[in-house]
């Protein structure tokens, strides 16, 4: 009841005095009296409150959903301009599939318009309820007890209904095929015989193949838990390399250890007279971005002078990279190094051709080691001190080995996941096969031979692309030994593209299969022991070269979203995922800082089987494209154009002491063309033509500003990427989580990779 008042308006004081609380120029007035208890206060002001919160987190929402809606429509732009401008890498003169390369993509279009169709039937099906039980009579037991206990003439019918209770346990319990009288429509009739033929005729060899790529993934799985527990073997009991003259010093001081032996004792057997001639090839081929690093660093060898060469065989056709590489030949000549300088003008048989050229010179008789490095490889001064006394009284030693370490290793995912890869091939496969088995793949570089042993094999042959591989067993048949060290590093650079990358996974996986096609009968010729001939034809090419890719690309891109649509077919959870997570762990043990990397290195690892399928197979059945050879391009980060520009500023290069050096280098008669056109190019009468020659060559990209060119588009991968999502959609409607789960992202993986996303582009 409100207070009494006068005409007037003054109010009389009776009652309860009003009190206005005024906290903010928005709040609320709020009475107290006796009327309204103070639970009806605090309701008040609560919702008060609770309202202001609600509004200010339906703001909040607003302004998210508004940026997830911008960076969607953002991702949907850059795909589409992508896809606009990209070049098809599968369409291009120097794609590594050529044929094979067609007829798969042509069989990933195929199995990808198959899926989708068979989607949008499931789909069908699942709307209106055609897959799932209806309420039956009991369960299939009941079911055939049922059935066993009918009159004896129904037991006349045909044979394909009296072997019902059986046909109708080899669906899933969620699945069954309708009865005639519930079929509705063409539609489902159509659904009917799908369900049906999958189950006579496609699930059974889905599940044949399933499991014989199980067997292999767990026969590889082993292999590798086997070589991991050998490498912790290693490492606990320290077992090393040994120099034997360190070695037997050692003993009579009685102080060293065993780390000391092949670290610090090194110097030591080089300095009591252990100099023998060394011989150092640098092949190189239109690599400017890093040839001036390499050559400064092998020119800084710790070893005399007089019993030291270098060989820089140089196989560029850019004319401008041949002055460049001949100009820093010659400043580092000029200083003392023994240094020459081999230009061929013919690049047959690459690499391989360019190494057998060199080591035909007349001069290379006087030479008892030879030491290769690539064109992006920076040895230490102490590597030759380090690796060359190993071969002091061991006559049976052919090779010795150093470990890579990576420059670029942190640069992008890309370069992280690569290191990974090559940690654990040298951390493991390299040091467990050099100490027990004595033999191992050469990697081509940053290793020290014996000439005796690569004239006892042969030499080099240029019948494959991993010229490196095929030396080194050819060698192991001879019965040379080699040794890895673990302990020297070379730096050197990674593949920062992954087109870059995917060229040379693609040369590095076809080579082998060449060379187990080419080399298998001499294995069994060989005078070798059997288990050794076991391990080179079981281990070494068919589990690590063939089963490998083998089974990664069927099982985990074929079969895994083939039984999304033939579910009778089941693929076990700890094949998709829990025996795969484990076996990157292993894979991240030598590296453990990349151990956030995890999944994306097993998904990524996935998404490469299909470049290295396509090369074994190419490799194996002696495809066009497994002959390819092609320069893996790099980044060039330590050197830029204006650094070689100083250099060049620094050094006076004379005309004649220029042409004596390509004379003295040249390869004979049949070169005498390439003499003149070599002797013009080296008349660098001053430095003012060194910088003019600098000026007119394409700048070297730095790090900052580094030259774009259009996305690739690779086919392959984006078929894959949008089966797979394809194959984790129709994973929803029989709720497999795991499944869609490893399916999605593992979609989404080939989707990135197939839009050229993951890497950096570098031209």
């Amino acid at each position: 009841m409100a207070p009494p008042s006068s005409w007037w308006g003054g109010e009389e004081q009776r009652g309860t005095p009003v009190v206005v609380k005024m906290d903010n120029p928005y709040s609320l007035v709020e009475i107290d009296g006796p009327g309204m208890p103070a639970s009806d206060k605090a309701r008040g002001k609560n919702a008060k409150q609770f309202t202001w919160v609600l509004l200010l987190r339906a703001h909040r929402a607003v302004g998210c959903v508004a940026w997830l809606a911008a960076g969607f429509w953002g991702v949907l732009g850059a795909v589409n301009r992508r896809v606009r401008r990209g070049r098809d890498a599968d369409e291009e003169p120097d794609a590594e599939a050529s044929g094979r390369g067609r007829a798969m993509l042509r069989f990933l279009r195929a199995f990808l318009l198959l899926s989708l169709a068979l989607l949008a039937l499931e789909t069908v099906a699942h709307l209106k309820g055609w897959q799932f039980p209806q309420h039956l009579p009991g369960n299939l037991q009941e079911l055939e007890e049922q059935l066993q206990h009918l009159p004896e003439h129904l037991q006349h019918l045909p044979e394909h209904l009296r072997h019902l209770p059986e046909n109708l346990r080899q669906l899933p319990e969620h699945l069954r095929v309708p009865e005639r009288r519930e079929i509705q429509g063409w539609l489902h009739r159509a659904y009917v015989a799908w369900l049906e033929f999958r189950v006579d005729y496609i699930a059974w060899a889905i599940q044949k193949l399933s499991t014989f790529c199980i067997l292999l993934f767990m026969v590889q799985s082993v292999d590798r838990i086997v070589q991991c527990l050998a490498c912790f073997w290693i490492k606990i009991r320290g077992i090393k390399p040994r120099i034997a003259t360190a070695a037997a010093s050692g003993k009579r001081r009685g102080k060293k250890k065993s780390a000391d032996v092949e670290n610090g004792d090194a110097d030591d057997a080089a300095a009591g007279g252990y100099f023998p001639m060394v011989l150092i090839q640098m092949p190189m081929c239109n690599e400017k971005e890093v040839y001036e690093t390499s050559i400064s660093h092998v020119c800084q060898m710790d070893w005399p002078r007089d019993r030291l060469l270098i060989q820089v065989l140089d196989d560029s056709d850019d004319e401008v990279c041949q002055m460049l590489i001949k100009a820093e030949v010659t400043k580092w000549s000029q200083r003392g190094v023994n240094i020459i300088y081999r230009h061929r003008l013919s690049r047959t048989g690459y690499k391989a051709g360019n190494l057998k050229s060199a080591m035909s010179c007349d001069y290379v008789k006087d030479y008892e080691f030879v030491a290769i490095f690539d064109a992006d490889f920076q040895p230490n001064p102490d590597f030759l001190k380090l690796t060359v006394p190993h071969f002091k009284g061991n006559p049976e030693l052919g090779l010795v080995q150093a470990r890579w370490s990576f420059v670029n290793k942190d640069e992008n995912l890309l370069t992280r996941l690569q290191n990974i890869n090559l940690c654990f091939h040298f951390e493991v496969e390299q040091q467990v096969n050099g100490v027990y088995l004595n033999f191992f793949g050469f990697n081509g570089t940053a290793g020290v031979w014996r000439i005796k042993a690569l004239e006892d094999s042969g030499g080099w042959m240029e019948r494959t692309t991993v010229e490196d591989m095929d030396i080194a067993v050819r060698a192991h048949l001879n019965g040379w030994k080699f040794i890895f060290l673990n302990d020297v590093k070379v730096l050197c650079e990674l593949p920062e593209s992954y087109e870059a990358y995917r060229k040379q996974q693609h040369r590095w996986h076809s080579g082998p299969m060449q060379l187990f096609r080419l080399c298998l009968p001499a294995v069994f010729k060989s005078k070798i022991p059997f288990w050794k001939k076991a391990n080179l034809v079981m281990l070494f090419f068919l589990l690590r070269k063939l089963v490998l890719p083998f089974y990664s690309f069927t099982l985990f891109c074929v079969i895994l979203p083939l039984t999304m649509f033939v579910p009778e077919a089941e693929l076990p959870i700890w094949v998709i995922c829990y025996i795969p997570v484990l076996m990157s762990i292993l894979n991240i043990l030598p590296a453990p800082k990349s151990f956030p990397f995890v999944i994306p290195y097993l998904l990524f690892e996935n998404t490469m089987s299909v470049t290295k399928f396509n090369a074994m197979v190419s490799g194996l059945f002696q495809l066009g494209s497994s002959y390819e050879w092609i320069v893996t391009k790099k980044a060039g980060r330590t050197s830029s154009a204006s650094d070689i520009l100083a250099l060049a500023e620094e050094t006076h290069v004379p005309t004649r002491p220029a042409a004596k050096l390509v004379r003295g280098v040249s390869e004979g008669g049949l070169e005498e063309w390439g003499k003149l056109r070599e002797h013009e190019a080296a008349e660098w009468t001053n430095k003012e033509d060194a910088a003019a020659a600098l000026a007119a060559a394409p700048a070297t990209p730095k790090k900052s500003s580094k030259a774009k060119k259009p996305n690739r588009i690779f086919k392959k991968e984006l078929a894959l990427a949008f089966l797979l999502l394809t194959a984790a959609t129709r994973s929803l409607l029989s709720a497999q989580g795991l499944h869609f789960y490893f399916l999605l992202f593992q979609g989404v993986t080939f989707l990135a990779v197939g839009l050229d996303l993951i890497g950096e582009q570098v031209s």
